[in-house]
């Protein structure tokens, strides 16, 4: 029988004491575990998101359980508007030394339309590259100098299995993503010598509010029959991971695009036919 996984509190190790940190899309799901954990390990927790009564909830949480959080409405796709943030963070914290690149238009769902590429129109991909990658560049081009004043910095960006390998839909989505991957590449290779490290997470099947609200329990179960794991990520193993690369324990590692996703790219495609075929359990 599977324990029980313990829930993060601010008794978590603090790494990342004295640190300031900026988590975009920090309303809900990974955001909101990644805020929730880099305040639990020690950082102040500068929360940017267009839902302000969302942000507002996580800095409640945050602050109940003795850290210290604000929350800046922002549009991340809009520079003066990240460049906003990046100042608030300072203004408050004196400092900012993490940045977590979260904030994600996630296809169907938030934007519609979102199939193949005879369908797909030319403002759904342009709002998608907008809010997923052109955010990811505003953020790094504002928050890399105010990191170099104290000597360097971790910047961790969200991208998506989806960046990685073909599929019949998400053709913005997966594009935009695949984007950030290159992007992270090329920041860790032009700052890595300065201080700053850059790494991007690709997660799994996570189960997030808009993972439950825009996709159907078959398809949510087709896709996890892939997964080696027997059961499908949470927001907190994606923050496990913000945490780690914004920490010192990761000091040595920059330009990775790590998969943190249950398994389901380091297999054969017919690994689920094949395993029903053996009979074995699953």
């Amino acid at each position: 029988m599977m324990q029980p996984r313990p829930e993060t509190s601010m008794h978590t190790a603090r790494r990342l004491e004295g640190r300031s940190a900026i988590v975009t899309g920090a309303a809900s799901g990974i955001g909101r575990a990644s805020a929730q954990r880099l305040a639990a390990e020690g950082a102040s927790v500068a929360i940017g998101d267009l839902d302000e009564i969302g942000s507002a909830a996580v800095v409640a949480e945050i602050e109940a359980a003795g850290g210290r959080a604000i929350a800046v409405r922002t549009d991340v796709s809009n520079e003066q508007s990240f460049r906003a943030l990046i100042g608030a963070a300072v203004d408050a914290f004196g400092r900012l030394d993490i940045l977590h690149n979260n904030a994600a238009a996630l296809g169907r769902t938030a934007i519609g339309g979102d199939d193949g590429i005879e369908s797909l129109s030319v403002e759904t991909w342009d709002r998608t590259m907008a809010i997923n990658t052109r955010s990811v560049m505003i953020g790094c081009k504002h928050a890399i100098p105010r990191m170099l004043e104290s000597g360097g910095g971790s910047i961790v960006n969200t991208s998506s299995g989806a960046a990685i390998r073909g599929a019949l839909s998400g053709t913005a989505y997966a594009t935009s993503k695949a984007a950030v991957n290159c992007l992270t590449l090329y920041v860790a290779t032009q700052y890595g010598k300065r201080g700053i490290r850059c790494n991007a997470i690709l997660p799994g099947l996570i189960m997030t509010p808009a993972v439950e609200f825009g996709m159907t329990r078959e398809s949510v179960d087709m896709i996890l029959d892939h997964h080696l794991t027997p059961e499908a990520g949470r927001p907190e193993d994606i923050a496990a991971m913000v945490a780690f690369l914004a920490s010192d324990d990761a000091r040595y590692v920059t330009g990775q695009l790590l998969c943190v996703d249950g398994g389901i790219t380091s297999h054969a495609p017919t690994y689920a036919d094949v395993r029903r075929m053996s009979g074995e359990p699953g």
